[in-house]
């Protein structure tokens, strides 16, 4: 998704962010389909497909709309297990309806005949779900497709249509009971409700590139982002986009336009409305909190280098959980695992193995495939896998922040965004207050979410007075790549603490780290540009960096467009007299990366045990109450083993956590006390049985 900026500039210019912003604003569009699955309105029966139309009928009245895909010539008494999508995208006139103009997708409102869409038809394809034995089901969210009702932007309305789809699916005739999810942006992100509200029958998830917190994907600390305004209005376009006129049923195409009224006060709740993180109405769309010890299994991707449903809360989410999880991170933007660049399945493989060995294994009872935790993309292009991430390795460097001021103003003339990508004024020069380290000695690798804590006044008393904050590699050319980002309305307290966007990013020796502030990027936020000064008056920077070296392991998938582009035309050059201005002499920095130590087998008890606690920052949200810690236990353990762990404090049992682990473990929980802890794990692997403990005390 580009990024719309707002400063004076060129007319062409700004014509050319406006289309490249429309085209892009919608969560999950794929505009591109491989040209070698199949088309045409029977091309489900192409793949070993029959299609049959249902509905949904919900407590309130509401009928959801549900496209039903059986394997061919199966007997219709014959149970599968069912995998299912739901979203705004399954639209018989095409995913984005009337926007399709602008997004580059099929749309057809007059024809014929209607077919069910074709939205994952590489999935159903690739993963030979028809020949495996599985029925698929496509069902419309509230106010989409043939489904009544209104949108609500994944609220309570979107939420209840997910868990009475999955009851629903579960409970019919063909069905074994057993449901998986799966989907990509929106309908991945109500794949992440299903983990969340946990329905009866939901035994599995697969979501791509989702969005973990409605709020965020609008706004971030009260400052909005580029889309705010235009997003919520294009969903309600698709909303109000009609059936195919000639092809569907009348009652397909009426449930459709039944609340346009509502559409109206859909968009109003996002765009104008709610602009308050701790508002009641985002609170119910902030899966974050909902999901926390949920076992429902997930796998998940997420791109470091995402500027759609950008990394922002994916790992206070994804480390959450209690039950079993895989993930696929590292350096795309908004694309499939079965994609390199958006739309192509250009890499089919593994991405289509790993979904159905997770669907066998959970919806079927098959035997758990050899898989590791999680593979990694680093920013050198390398893949290699991990237990968690965080690693369990990374260890926090706490540097403090220079002090100095900025001007919350428009941009004219110099570009204070955050990189040299994605932006339509003039090349960034580096305004802002800089806080640079020495060059570093000896290479590092960053991997993990950095935290920010700081105090700023403003000269204006009230003045909503926008920040960013922004994390670089800087080349000895005095090139900086941006790493991550996170922007807030400064409050009035002038107290900023702030998650920047996670990263794994391998630093050389001779670059230096650096970390600016200064007004709201421009080509991510719409600034307020107050005129106002802000002066940083103190604060410190914590950078999480491996202890470990890591050795590539065998390349997964080819790099991502997005990659490539970025490592060109992201970096931007910082003038010579700010990097030496700025270059703090006590900059924390990590100690040379040691020898990773490999894991002896067989082994004969859990290796490596080991608990930490680290506290909970809330960002920018004002926190009442007491402290929130994590507990993490990681060790390792035989490839394959259950482990369970059970935390208590002085005596009493907290909570019981299990996972699957390739290798080695993490688990993690929210603790609100402090005391004494002992983690109890017991590793189970055939008749092989280990058990170990370890205390320690929050203080």
């Amino acid at each position: 998704m580009s990024r719309l900026s707002l400063p004076s500039v060129a007319p062409v210019a700004v014509a050319t962010s406006l289309v490249s912003l429309v085209a892009g604003l919608l969560v999950g569009v794929d505009p591109a389909r491989a040209a070698d699955l199949p088309s045409g309105d029977d091309w489900y029966t192409q793949i070993g497909a029959t299609w049959s139309e249902q509905y949904i009928t919900e407590a309130d009245g509401t009928k959801l709309h549900a496209d039903v895909l059986r394997p061919a010539g199966l007997p219709a008494t014959t149970r599968t297990p069912v995998i299912l999508s739901i979203g705004p995208y399954f639209g018989h006139s095409g995913q984005t309806g009337a926007t399709g103009y602008i997004e580059g997708t099929d749309y057809t409102p007059v024809g014929s005949a209607a077919a069910p869409s074709t939205r994952f038809e590489d999935f159903l394809v690739g993963g030979q779900v028809f020949a495996k034995g599985y029925t698929y089901v496509m069902v419309d969210l509230p106010g989409y497709g043939g489904s009544s009702g209104t949108p609500d932007w994944v609220g309570p309305a979107e939420q209840q249509a997910v868990v009475d789809a999955v009851q629903w699916a579960a409970g019919q005739s063909w069905s074994t009971g057993s449901v998986g999810m799966y989907g990509k942006s929106y309908d991945g992100e109500t794949g992440l409700v299903g983990v969340a509200k946990r329905p009866a029958g939901l035994k599995a998830v697969v979501s791509q590139e989702p969005v973990y917190d409605g709020y965020r994907y609008l706004y971030s600390g009260g400052v909005r982002y580029s889309n705010s305004l235009l997003t919520p209005a294009l969903y309600d376009t698709i909303s109000a986009s009609p059936c195919v006129l000639g092809g569907d049923t009348s009652t397909y195409c009426v449930n459709g336009l039944d609340n346009p009224v509502g559409l109206i006060e859909n968009w109003a709740q996002q765009a104008v409305l709610n602009t308050d993180h701790d508002s009641d109405y985002w609170k119910a769309r902030n899966l974050i909190t909902q999901a926390k010890g949920s076992t429902v299994p997930l796998l998940l991707t997420q791109g470091y280098l995402e500027n759609n449903t950008k990394p922002d809360g994916v790992w206070d989410f994804y480390n959450e959980l209690a039950g079993p999880k895989r993930a696929w991170f590292g350096m795309w933007d908004h694309i499939r695992g079965n994609d390199v660049g958006e739309g192509d399945d250009a890499a089919p493989t593994p991405w289509f193995t790993e979904v159905m060995a997770w669907y066998d294994q959970y919806l079927k009872g098959a035997p758990a495939a050899d898989l590791p935790a999680i593979r990694v993309q680093t920013s050198d292009a390398t893949w290699r896998t991990e237990t968690a991430w965080p690693p369990a390795d990374s260890r926090p460097a706490t540097t403090t922040l220079l002090t100095g001021s900025y001007t919350d103003t428009a941009v004219t003339g110099s570009n204070d965004v955050g990189s040299g990508l994605e932006s339509v004024v003039a090349q960034e020069t580096g305004t802002g207050v800089w806080t640079i380290s020495p060059p570093l000695a000896s290479a590092a690798h960053l991997a993990g979410v950095p935290h920010v804590d700081l105090t700023a006044t403003v000269s204006v008393p009230g003045a909503p007075a926008t920040m960013s904050v922004d994390y670089y590699d800087i080349d000895a050319s005095n090139k900086a790549t941006i790493l991550g980002r996170s922007a807030t309305i400064v409050p009035s307290s002038g107290k900023v603490s702030l998650d920047l966007y996670g990263n794994d990013w391998k630093i050389p020796a001779g670059h230096r780290v650096g970390v600016r502030i200064g007004p709201a990027d421009a080509e991510w936020w719409l600034p307020t540009y107050t005129q106002s000064t802000v002066t940083i008056t103190g604060g410190s920077v914590s950078l999480p960096f491996l202890t470990y070296a890591r050795a590539a392991g065998a390349v997964v998938k080819p790099n991502a467009p997005r990659y490539a582009d970025f490592v060109a035309n992201a970096p931007f050059t910082i003038p010579g007299d700010t990097v030496t201005g700025s270059t703090s002499p006590s900059f924390a920095l990590p100690a040379p990366l040691a020898a990773a130590v490999p894991v002896s087998a067989p082994q004969k008890a859990i290796g490596s045990l080991r608990m930490v606690f680290r506290r909970i920052h809330h960002g920018h949200r004002r926190h009442r109450g007491p402290e929130h810690y994590r507990a993490t236990v990681t060790g390792t353990v035989p490839s394959g083993s259950v482990v369970t762990l059970k935390l208590y404090r002085g005596k009493k049992l907290v909570r019981t956590l299990r996972t699957t682990a390739a290798g080695s473990f993490s688990l993690t929980t929210k603790i609100t006390r402090r005391g004494r802890y002992t983690a109890r794990i017991t590793a189970t692997k055939g008749s092989t049985v280990l058990r170990a403990t370890v205390v320690k005390r929050l203080r």
